[in-house]
């Protein structure tokens, strides 16, 4: 079964200041979004770096996530270490995720430029940065479609599941009407009955 932890990286929402957004948003899409069995790990932690280092490592080397999810802390402000310790706990960076949530984020905002997501993998792993705004959390992994339902802008979902079976995760199926995975055909699986 796909186990995925998630991590929302707030200071204010760590020390219940206010409610936070990102996890609950997260569970909710990927509720919509896979037609896989999953389970969450689910950490609510401050803009510290050496604690969302120890957070990743936990969750890859300990809890044995396949996919981590992180929200929050990817701008340029001071505080904001969510990049720098996800490319700390890194054995490869992969820059298509980054680039692929900025474009998207382009449609929307200029400042989306000022984004530092990555995406990067720490063993058998796949870890991505993602926004910290609900809307956005939606728009990244989805992707953009038009009234008619037709796709835009591949949202970084679409890639997720064949990534995860490249470094050794498990088969994982969505829902396409929220998120169609793309795998060459050689990669397919027959659909499950």
């Amino acid at each position: 079964m796909l186990k995925i932890g998630l991590v929302s990286v707030s200071d204010r929402a760590s020390s219940g200041i206010y409610q936070d957004q990102g996890i609950p948003a997260l569970q909710d899409w990927l509720s919509q979004a896979l037609a896989s069995q999953f389970a969450t790990v689910t950490r609510l932690i401050p803009d510290e770096q050496a604690e969302i280092e120890a957070t990743l490592r936990q969750l890859v080397d300990e809890e044995g996530c396949h996919l981590v999810l992180t929200t929050g802390g990817t701008g340029p402000a001071p505080r904001d270490v969510t990049p720098d310790a996800t490319l700390a706990v890194a054995d490869r960076e992969m820059p298509g995720f980054g680039e692929q949530m900025r474009q998207i984020s382009l449609r929307f905002v200029p400042t989306a430029i000022l984004s530092r997501q990555v995406g990067v993998i720490r063993k058998s792993t796949l870890i991505l940065n993602l926004p910290g705004q609900p809307k956005a959390i939606k728009e990244t992994l989805e992707g953009l479609k038009s009234e008619q339902g037709e796709t835009l802008v591949s949202g970084i979902f679409a890639a997720v599941p064949y990534c995860l079976d490249l470094i050794g995760g498990p088969y994982v199926e969505t829902v396409p009407q929220v998120v169609k995975a793309f795998r060459p055909k050689s990669a397919q699986k027959p659909a499950s009955a």
